[in-house]
């Protein structure tokens, strides 16, 4: 990847640039007088000299390493080529642009879930992406560049999935989180994983510039649970829906040209509507006959009521019509006069 095979090389650049790398070190004997640096868009170069920073160059182009770069070394400023030395120094290109990496869980994170009363939790799998760039140049060689020929995405990805599961769990199992309905706080959740994760990888000069969740997965059980709830609560007034879906058919059928399909909708919505008004008009009569039920109830009491006060009534001493005593009787004796 941009070796040269003598020592006299009179060009420094990244000749078989990747997407994949983060960076990647020029290495050779020495630099020579006459040689050239490269430097293509979208890279930085950086020049080191016995493991220590010693110029960063930032503008693409081409350079003549003697007097445009050398000058601005810190301490090579008066380094003078000779006809047969050069300089033993190593220039680290670094890949600029933003990252963009897919992650997803190895395994399922298990999560507390209580209310379920599984003692291992709630299996849970997620998948998204995440970016990142490199931002702090120094941290990177100490940490990485300074045993590394190159740094590629596949190594900031193992080094993000080592922690990602604790993350993920530390932020899941915040309280007040409904497990059934991650997908609501996933903004939240991510939001936390990236700036615990910009923490973690600043250690080595990355910066983690976004994280994304782009789905939360569960067990198959719990995933036929929350469908038969979805279809439950979606149908609600079964009459409405099947309404609904009469009319809807009827017209799909109508502007279509499916007359005979139409025609059995209709038929269909008909039967339906007729069954609706049997069962209407049975709670009617079934109302009516409970009516009657209590009036006569009601007719028979007042009737027991009459007789009994008929019953209790007063029968005079004497007969008011001639004056006969009564003894009792209900009519009198003498004139025959009703007394009660």
């Amino acid at each position: 990847m941009g070796f040269f095979g003598n020592q006299l090389s009179n060009v420094v650049e990244w000749q078989e640039y990747r997407d994949d790398i983060i960076f990647w070190k020029w290495c050779n004997d020495e630099i020579k007088k006459g040689s050239r640096l490269i430097i293509r868009p979208g890279q930085d170069a950086i020049f080191m000299y016995n493991g220590k920073t010693e110029g960063v160059f930032r503008d693409e182009g081409s350079f003549d390493i003697e007097s445009d770069i050398i000058p601005f070394l810190s301490s090579l400023k008066g380094f003078k080529f000779g006809f047969n030395s050069g300089i033993r120094a190593e220039v680290l290109f670094i890949n600029t642009k933003e990252f963009t990496i897919k992650w997803g869980t190895k395994n399922a994170i298990n999560i507390p879930a209580p209310q379920l009363n599984l003692p291992g939790g709630l299996p849970i799998r997620s998948f998204g992406t995440f970016s990142c760039k490199v931002s702090d140049y120094q941290a990177l060689i100490d940490k990485v560049a300074g045993i590394k020929q190159q740094y590629t995405v596949e190594d900031i990805k193992e080094r993000v999935l080592a922690v990602l599961d604790q993350l993920l769990m530390k932020w899941i199992a915040k309280e007040g989180r409904d497990m059934f309905n991650l997908q609501a706080n996933a903004y939240d959740i991510s939001k936390g994983i990236k700036e615990d994760l910009d923490m973690e990888l600043c250690k080595i000069g990355i910066a983690i510039t976004e994280f994304n969740i782009s789905s939360f997965s569960y067990p198959e059980e719990v995933q036929r649970m929350q469908n038969r709830a979805a279809s439950q609560s979606m149908v609600g007034d079964m009459g409405r829906y099947q309404q609904m879906s009469m009319l809807d058919s009827m017209s799909r059928n109508n502007s279509s040209g499916g007359n005979m399909a139409a025609n059995m909708a209709g038929m269909q919505m008909g039967m339906m509507m007729g069954q609706q008004m049997a069962n209407q008009m049975a709670a009617n009569m079934n109302g009516m006959q409970q009516v009657n039920q209590l009036q006569g109830s009601q007719s028979q009491g007042n009737q027991l009521q009459g007789s009994q006060s008929q019953g209790s009534g007063m029968v005079p001493r004497f007969c008011p019509n001639c004056g006969t005593p009564t003894n009792g009787a209900n009519f009198c004796g003498n004139c025959g006069q009703r007394l009660v």
